[in-house]
């Protein structure tokens, strides 16, 4: 500590973001705290048949898929925003086969992002940013930040030599 006439300096915490830790791990926390504890993200009823994407060619396998998608929109307004539906919809795409043919690019369904979106926007976590797009609010803010912040002490404490960038 440094004392400046005679009073110790104020501890400073340290802000761990989103940015400052793995994004897998960070999604799969994420994930598990939408679906434990914001009733607005919900999957509707065609959400268990629906594919992501003309690209595919089966539904996803995973039960909690729409909680990781919710998540992983949620990180990518966080991190590139203002971001929009077609932007999001380029973002999820991927090769489309055309058998012996050369693939293409395909673009993700746009109406699997659009609810998500929608049901963030709900939850008080992202908001329309005029024709740009959704951006974050302060409460959502908050939420991705304090969740960076847990995964960080986990990762410290089963990774030791992560303490250094806690500012211990």
């Amino acid at each position: 500590m440094i004392l400046l006439q005679g009073k110790p300096e104020k501890e400073q915490n340290i802000l761990t973001t989103p940015h400052d830790v793995p994004a897998a791990k960070f999604i799969e926390k994420l994930a598990k705290y939408l679906k434990e504890n914001v009733d607005a993200v919900q999957p509707p009823s065609w959400a268990s048949v629906a594919k992501t994407g003309s690209h595919v060619e089966k539904q996803p396998q995973d039960a909690n898929w729409w909680y990781t998608r919710s998540a992983s929109i949620l990180r990518k307004v966080y991190v590139h925003g203002p971001i929009g539906i077609e932007t999001l919809r380029a973002d999820y795409g991927g090769r489309k086969s055309f058998g012996t043919k050369p693939n293409h690019a395909s673009k993700a369904g746009g109406s699997n992002i659009r609810k998500i979106m929608q049901q963030l926007e709900q939850a008080g976590l992202i908001q329309t940013a005029s024709t740009q797009g959704r951006k974050m609010t302060p409460k959502g803010r908050k939420l991705l930040q304090e969740v960076a912040q847990d995964l960080q002490k986990d990762m410290a404490k089963t990774v030791p030599e992560l303490r250094k960038y806690q500012g211990e």
